[in-house]
C-alpha cells in the first residue's frame, strides 16, 4: 500500500490488479470482472480525514511495525476488508508515522481499533483480538447501523 492517492490491490475473484483510491464516492470495483474490491489503505497526518470521509463504515487499525500484537491483529484486519469488501472501507494508520492524528483520537494505547461512520467514531476497540472476535465485533457494530453486505 502506499499512502499517495491509489493503492494496487488484486481482485480477490479474478485476480486482476487494481488501482484504488484513498478517497472515492462509492466503493472500488474490479476493473475486470466489476466485484467489489477490498478497499484497505495507508492514512497518515495529512491525509487522515480524507481517507476515513466515506459512505461506508471505515475501520481504522492504528498500529506500529514494532508491536507484536499489532502484527497479530494485522490478518485479521486485512480478512474483514475481505469478507466485507463493498461495505466496508479499512484504514490503516501507523501510530510513529502520524502523531498528530494518533494524538487527535486520543490514542493511548496499541493495536487500536476505531469505527468510524460519516466520519464520527461509532465504537472502539483497544488491545489486540483474537480473529474472531475482531470478526463479532464489526459485524455487531455494523449491525447497528443496519449495514447491509
Amino acid at each position: 500500500m502506499s499512502t499517495d492517492d491509489t493503492t494496487t490491490t488484486p481482485c480477490p475473484g479474478c485476480g486482476t490488479l487494481n488501482r484504488v483510491p484513498i478517497r472515492a464516492s462509492g466503493h472500488p470495483a474490479c476493473a475486470s470482472c466489476r466485484a467489489p474490491l477490498p478497499w484497505s489503505v495507508d492514512a497518515a497526518d495529512a491525509s487522515f480525514r480524507s481517507a476515513i470521509d466515506s459512505k461506508l463504515p471505515v475501520l481504522v487499525d492504528v498500529w506500529a511495525p514494532w508491536c507484536g500484537p499489532c502484527r497479530m491483529v494485522a490478518p485479521a484486519v486485512a480478512d474483514t476488508a475481505v469478507r466485507l469488501a463493498g461495505a466496508l472501507k479499512v484504514v490503516k494508520l501507523n501510530a510513529d508515522d502520524a502523531p498528530g492524528t494518533s494524538r487527535s483520537l486520543g490514542i493511548q494505547g496499541i493495536p487500536t481499533l476505531i469505527l468510524f461512520h460519516r466520519g464520527e467514531e461509532i465504537a472502539r476497540q483497544v488491545g489486540a483480538l483474537p480473529s474472531a472476535a475482531l470478526t463479532a465485533w464489526v459485524d455487531d457494530v455494523l449491525a447497528g447501523l443496519g449495514s447491509s453486505r
